[in-house]
């Protein structure tokens, strides 16, 4: 006799099979619109639009965010999360795949609605803006969208299908220098060269990296050097990045930097202001039971999941499922929608986004994650052990 849970799977990806049109073409809207963090009226508009479409009760403007969405059905616990991304990134659209990422998330809700009459529970589908360091699922975590929240996931696209990924802990930081501006010929003895300062402060950076640790990243640019070559610049201004890979080595890290750019002012005679902007995002606690029923799960459908280990802890990125990632049992694997070779945040990658690789993925994702969902739904002894996992440490 067939697993009553085998067979609701196979109705999942049947379902998923059947909306295969839909989400393609969705998943190709959202990618020729981009929308950047906290500006993504269509895709939130028309994610939503979906769900409703499929069943759902679906909160617009959630937590306050006029972009969140959280749409749900079912009833009671156990409640499994699935989160969706949408925005996009500055000058090359999807080069992150964030289209791909909305539609698994949304074709694994609409099979999931299918079915969960007979599982018991609720599934609850999050659009959760500004991914690309507006910190989105942070926000809405502080306003309580989580709470109740058994388990969340999400599927990312990537060059290889895997179970994880290294993720950093992620600050961002602006800084302003303020000189005295003088004629660059006539009086240069005049001014105090802002952008100097800066500079400065940019290749002490350079000298730091070559003694932080292979996981840590220091990266930034010049947002503002001047007016006018023949102007000393007064004011001169720069974004950076510093990464790690837990909080505590970001703190440390962070006032190495700041040592940095205290040195360009004190060479210079610069004045430096600086803040610390938007959310900090945190490293990831990947949820390994969660994460391994993903895995099998993926395994039906033909694929080949990468070992963790062949994969160098070098090659890292950061999120705000991160952040989330402390507060309920997450994970947030990566389905391979582009050659091993051409990278994240590149126009190729945004390319392969919108290509057959790019629509299998979305298909492929849902599934993955409506029977990962249903692993959750209908497993009890699963729950205890994702839920000792997550406050034993194990994540």
């Amino acid at each position: 006799m067939t697993d009553p849970l085998i067979q609701l799977k196979d109705q999942v990806c049947a379902a998923v099979d059947g909306e295969r049109d839909r989400l393609i073409e969705l998943s190709r809207r959202i990618h020729a619109h981009p929308e950047l963090c906290f500006a993504e009226h269509q895709a939130s508009t028309w994610l939503a639009d979906y769900l409703e479409h499929v069943g759902y009760q679906v909160e617009r403007g959630a937590c306050e965010l006029p972009t969140a969405f959280i749409a749900r059905i079912g009833s009671g616990a156990p409640r499994v999360g699935v989160l969706c991304e949408y925005d996009a990134l500055p000058g090359i659209g999807h080069g992150c795949g964030h289209n791909i990422i909305a539609t698994a998330g949304a074709g694994a809700g609409a099979a999931l609605g299918r079915v969960v009459e007979r599982t018991g529970g609720s599934v609850v589908i999050f659009g959760t803006p500004a991914e690309e360091g507006g910190g989105g699922k942070i926000v809405m975590a502080r306003r309580g969208a989580f709470a109740d929240i058994d388990a969340a996931m999400m599927v990312h696209p990537a060059g290889a299908d895997l179970p994880a990924m290294h993720v950093l802990a992620v600050a961002t930081i602006v800084v302003t220098y303020h000189g005295k501006a003088a004629h660059a010929a006539a009086f240069p003895h005049r001014g105090i060269n802002a952008l100097d300062a800066l500079i400065t402060a940019y290749n002490t950076i350079a000298q730091l990296r070559q003694h932080i640790r292979e996981t840590e990243r220091i990266h930034g640019i010049i947002t503002d050097g001047g007016q006018a070559p023949n102007i000393v610049p007064d004011h001169a201004a720069g974004l950076f990045y510093i990464r790690a890979a837990t909080e505590g080595r970001l703190e440390k890290l962070k006032t190495r930097v700041l040592g940095c750019f205290r040195a360009g002012a004190e060479a210079t005679g610069a004045r430096l202001e600086y803040h610390w902007e938007g959310e900090q995002y945190s490293d990831m606690d990947s949820n390994q039971p969660l994460a391994d029923a993903y895995t099998a799960n993926l395994q039906r459908l033909g694929r080949t999941m990468l070992d963790m280990r062949n994969v160098p802890a070098a090659v890292s990125g950061s999120t705000d499922m991160g952040n989330l990632s402390k507060l309920v049992p997450s994970i947030h694997p990566m389905i391979a929608s582009a050659p091993a070779t051409v990278p994240l945040h590149s126009t190729e990658f945004a390319e392969c986004a919108a290509s057959p690789s790019g629509d299998q993925a979305v298909v492929d994702g849902a599934k993955a994650l409506a029977m990962t969902a249903l692993d959750v739904l209908c497993r009890p002894e699963f729950r205890a052990e994702i839920r000792a996992a997550f406050e034993g440490g194990d994540r």
